[in-house]
């Protein structure tokens, strides 16, 4: 079998959802189904402006938090904290038993410790002059 290798920063979505589905399907076979499932809030203002929100996922009974974002003016005011919130009830809901988040930003690590996460891991200098913890919280 002669193999070619494609280096890119531009890959075909068709072929990188190909790659996705076939660690997926490696990953089932091996751990079981994930039963991966998107959990998104969205916080928006009465003009219907995007204000904060939460972007992740549920996972073999976990909650990854991929996103946490709240715009200058609505901080301050509990809504990181209120999205963790929601979204760990959901996770709950859903079954998991844990949650983990990651960053780099001393204020956001503070608000996740706060929130009762425990930092697990920490990748030095990433990115440069800061650290990258890693948190994570039985549910």
């Amino acid at each position: 079998m002669k193999l070619s290798f494609t280096l890119t920063d531009a890959p075909d979505a068709a072929m990188r959802d190909r790659l996705g589905a076939a660690l997926a399907a490696f990953n089932a076979g091996d751990a079981g189904p994930s039963e991966k499932r998107d959990l998104v809030i969205f916080v928006q203002d009465e003009a219907g402006v995007l204000r904060a929100g939460l972007n992740g996922f549920t996972a073999w009974g976990w909650l990854y938090t991929q996103w946490l974002w709240v715009d200058e003016a609505a901080r301050g005011q509990g809504m990181a904290r209120r999205l963790l919130d929601m979204a760990e009830a959901e996770a709950r809901a859903r079954d998991c038993h844990g949650a983990w988040i990651d960053t780099f930003s001393p204020h956001a690590l503070h608000v996740y410790q706060r929130a009762g996460y425990a930092v697990f891991g920490v990748l030095p200098d990433f990115p440069p002059g800061r650290a990258r913890s890693f948190l994570q919280k039985s549910l």
